[in-house]
C-alpha cells in the first residue's frame, strides 16, 4: 500500500516541487545581493523537504507499523470492506 500511495503522489511532487525550484533559482540568479541568502535556504528546503516526503517519510511508516505490530497495538491498516 505504501509503495502504491508514494507512486500515485510521485508525479505530483516532482512537478509541484520542480516548479518552485526553477522559481526560486531564478530569484536566486537574478534577484540580487540581498535575495541570495534566502533564496539558497528556499532551495535547500525544497531538495530536503522533497527527498524527505518522498524517501523517508514511507520507510518511518513501514517501521511504525512493524513496531506498533510487535506490540500487539494493532494488527496492521484496515483494509477495504467488500460490497454487499
Amino acid at each position: 500500500m505504501v509503495n502504491r500511495s508514494i507512486n500515485q503522489t510521485l508525479s505530483r511532487t516532482v512537478i509541484s516541487s520542480g516548479l518552485t525550484f526553477l522559481t526560486v533559482m531564478s530569484l536566486y540568479l537574478f534577484g540580487g545581493e540581498v535575495l541570495h541568502g534566502f533564496s539558497f535556504a528556499l532551495v535547500i528546503g525544497i531538495l530536503i523537504g522533497t527527498y524527505s516526503s518522498i524517501a523517508v517519510a514511507a520507510p518511518m511508516l513501514v517501521a511504525y507499523q512493524d513496531w506498533r505490530k510487535s506490540r500487539g497495538k494493532i494488527s496492521s491498516l484496515p483494509a477495504k470492506r467488500a460490497r454487499a
